[in-house]
């Protein structure tokens, strides 16, 4: 099989590198070479966080290049919108369709972008978006975003339910496996 590419953006704080994680341990149990690799600038100031997961027979980079990912998965609208051009021509988004105000939108330097969903359309792309965080204070809490998220994700993959809770078992806290399951769960039923 040959390398294929998903990259996962959001917000800090909203759990990007864990989601990260949870698809990379999700793909090694159904015996794909999996690679991830984190890229965070200001994470702990509410900016950018992409990290990228790339899988196949044999993976020897962890980088997905610009025009490279199959999907593009995002936890926040804009930042769907600041990552596109890393998707490949006819490629997915999966996207949460909340809005997090940047700085310079807080400060009323600048307005948040109209129509994203549309203008990935017109961009060649298909668009899957959920709203997640809706789903998630369901499931309990806010915070699990990214795990309703790699629920809707998870419709992408023929992966049985068994191995979703393996790498949600290795991956998420004990303490907050249920919510998380319950989060998952309703993102790929939405």
């Amino acid at each position: 099989m040959e390398t294929r590419n998903i990259v996962i953006v959001g917000v800090g704080g909203q759990g990007s590198l864990l989601a990260c994680n949870l698809m990379g341990r999700a793909l090694m149990i159904e015996g794909y070479d999996a690679k991830v690799s984190e890229v965070h600038g200001m994470s702990q100031r509410g900016g950018s966080v992409v990290t990228y997961v790339r899988y196949g027979d044999k993976v020897y980079s962890p980088i997905v290049d610009d025009g490279q990912a199959e999907l593009l998965v995002s936890f926040e609208l804009l930042e769907a919108a600041r990552w596109f051009n890393v998707l490949a021509p006819g490629g997915t988004v999966v996207t949460n369709t909340q809005q997090i105000n940047p700085i310079p939108v807080i400060l009323g330097a600048a307005k948040y972008p109209e129509n994203l969903l549309g203008k990935f359309e017109d961009n060649g792309a298909k668009v899957d978006a959920i709203d997640a965080l809706a789903l998630a204070e369901k499931a309990g809490s806010s915070k699990t975003v990214n795990i309703v998220m790699m629920g809707r994700l998870s419709k992408y993959f023929p992966f049985s339910e068994e191995t979703w809770h393996k790498a949600l078992e290795q991956t998420v806290p004990p303490k907050f496996l249920e919510m998380n399951k319950k989060a998952f769960k309703l993102g790929a039923s939405a």
